[in-house]
């Protein structure tokens, strides 16, 4: 079990786009920015990288998700980044925790509103770093971690209106 490794895994989503001015939308990457991106860091901790998909989450199907279980259970790290899209994150993360066996990992799911690249401010660089720095603390289990907060899969839910996540629990005092 490798410690200073840190695992993502790569579905696509907003974070993995850009913006398409023909269809006034945001389309998927054809290839993956974020391993560049993390790359240029300088991370001190060692870097895998699995690219699952780059889709749209709300294209994201079973296949996808035992997919990605598939390489978690696999992974010999014990620290997991899933970039993603914000739409079904909580999805994810409560399929995550229902069905994956191993109970030693820290896996985070984080995800972005604007794509990484090309928009300026874009809320994807810092949801990466705070991915990293969080999984650095975290207790193994299963986390998303969304506009500055780390939030259980349990509780997590996105108020698409406001374009942030929160708890089903309401605000913690």
């Amino acid at each position: 079990m490798s410690e200073n490794h840190i695992h993502f895994i790569i579905t696509g989503g907003t974070i993995d786009s850009y913006y398409e001015a023909t269809k006034d939308t945001i389309v998927p990457n054809k290839q993956s920015v974020i391993p560049t991106f993390v790359k240029s860091l300088k991370l001190y901790d060692k870097l895998d990288f699995a690219i699952i998909c780059i889709k749209d989450s709300r294209d994201i199907i079973m296949v996808d998700l035992k997919r990605i279980l598939n390489v978690i259970e696999k992974s010999p790290h014990q620290r997991i980044i899933i970039t993603h899209g914000t739409y079904t994150i909580p999805d994810t993360a409560r399929f995550l925790k229902a069905n994956l066996k191993r109970k030693d990992q820290i896996v985070i799911i984080t995800g972005s509103m604007l794509p990484l690249l090309g928009f300026s401010p874009s809320d994807g660089p810092f949801a990466i770093g705070y991915a990293i720095a969080k999984v650095q603390d975290l207790n193994p289990g299963v986390y998303v971690c969304m506009n500055g907060k780390v939030f259980s899969s349990e509780e997590v839910m996105k108020i698409n209106k406001e374009g942030r996540f929160t708890t089903i629990f309401g605000e913690k005092k």
